[in-house]
């Protein structure tokens, strides 16, 4: 039986971690990444030479992720540089009400982890160019047209592919979607996320903070190891009112400060220094498709959430997961990788965890941005039931973590 052929088109973290999930658990498939960065050569001096930068961005994984990342063969690639979040602190500005979440309480060695985006994705490329998948770069699908056994590409490179799945992953944006034809639909928020990664007197300890204020909830992540002056670190995920997150991207660092330690208070002590501010506008975008014969939308151009849980790349692993796991199913019972029974079984099996990830995500800023008394008793009354019922919290916890949704994590007891 000859390979069956796979295209993925996006080489950002969600389509690297499906080649390198795809190359391990498909063996029988050939894999084309297309991306429109040019991709470099692996630094052999890259490990010994890397040292965190006080302005990087970060990404949170769950440690449903971590455990994902272990199935793969890839956590030893990535562990040296993740920081650990030990306990997560959640809170809400003015009320009373607070609960702790602690990995210890769980027997896990950690909630999360936090990474620097630059050694994810160079760890993630590295892995992916010392393996069998073949890559074509710079260059994007322009088009595509879908035979009776096959999807035709057309790159802006010249180059022509053939595949019988192709695979959308090129971001919330994406233009391939567009071109399929596949609509999406978007909810705006009317805020923005400020991020920004500050340095703060006191250690954190691994604990994250999540803090609900009355213009929008405010996250506090722990980064591993100090700034090059000696500082501890941890990244700012804000969000606010476009005009308020304008104006505190004007604002000048002691004013920003001033600013940040009133809504977030003293928990890491005395808030230091700030590095590179950036915003961007938020908004619930889910592709009115996610398959079709010989078509498979994944990551951000499937399903782009509001970062208040930190979900949508842990969410787009998991994705990866299953997805990984039907193809290798279909190619065991000697099906294409693209037969639409093969998708729709994938959509159907992952339905579930990204209705409700997506709607705890899309509802969770809401409920804590009402003003009225009843709410704020009710999130009280809610954040005090987490700590005084274990059941209900171990249940938030586990899906929060990532191991509820999967039938992979059914072994996983905290």
């Amino acid at each position: 039986m000859s390979r069956q052929r796979v295209v993925i088109a996006g080489g950002g973290m969600v389509g690297v971690s499906l080649a390198l999930a795809l190359e391990r658990q498909v063996p029988s498939l050939d894999i084309t990444l297309v991306e429109a960065f040019p991709l470099a050569p692996p630094d052999p001096g890259f490990d010994s030479s890397y040292t965190p930068s006080f302005d990087a961005r970060s990404t949170a994984l769950s440690y449903g992720s971590c455990l994902l990342y272990q199935g793969w063969s890839l956590w030893s690639e990535l562990q040296s540089r993740v920081q650990p979040i030990d306990s997560i602190h959640v809170s809400e500005r003015g009320r009373f009400g607070s609960t702790l979440m602690k990995a210890s309480e769980y027997h896990w060695p950690a909630l999360g982890y936090v990474v620097e985006n630059a050694w994810l994705g160079n760890r993630l490329l590295q892995a992916l160019l010392a393996g069998r998948v073949r890559t074509v770069s710079p260059a994007k699908v322009e088009s595509a047209d879908s035979g009776e056994h096959a999807v035709r590409l057309q790159l802006d490179n010249g180059d022509c592919l053939e595949a019988e799945l192709l695979v959308v992953a090129d971001g919330a944006n994406s233009g391939l979607r567009g071109t399929l034809g596949i609509g999406r639909r978007e909810h705006r928020y009317d805020q923005q996320a400020l991020i920004a990664n500050v340095a703060h007197r006191e250690p954190h300890g691994g604990r994250a903070f999540e803090r609900f204020t009355p213009r929008g909830p405010l996250a506090m992540l722990p980064l591993t190891g100090a700034g090059s002056d000696g500082r501890h670190r941890s990244a700012l995920v804000w969000t606010l009112p476009p005009a308020a997150a304008d104006e505190l991207l004007d604002a000048t660092e002691q004013e920003f400060l001033a600013r940040l330690q009133d809504e977030f208070g003293y928990r890491l002590g005395r808030l230091e220094k700030v590095g590179e501010r950036h915003s961007y506008p938020l908004a619930l975008v889910e592709s009115e498709e996610q398959v079709r014969s010989g078509v498979v939308v994944m990551g951000n151009a499937a399903h782009a959430l509001h970062p208040v849980a930190g979900q949508g790349f842990n969410l787009a692993l998991r994705d990866v997961a299953r997805l990984a796991e039907c193809l290798a199913d279909a190619a065991e019972r000697g099906q294409s990788p693209g037969e639409l029974e093969v998708l729709l079984g994938y959509r159907d099996a992952q339905a579930a965890d990204q209705a409700q990830t997506t709607a705890f995500s899309d509802r969770l800023p809401e409920l804590f941005m009402r003003p009225d008394l009843a709410a704020s008793s009710l999130r009280d009354l809610g954040l005090f039931a987490l700590d005084l019922a274990p059941g209900l919290k171990r249940e938030f916890v586990r899906r929060t973590a990532g191991v509820a949704a999967s039938t992979e994590y059914r072994d996983v007891h905290p």
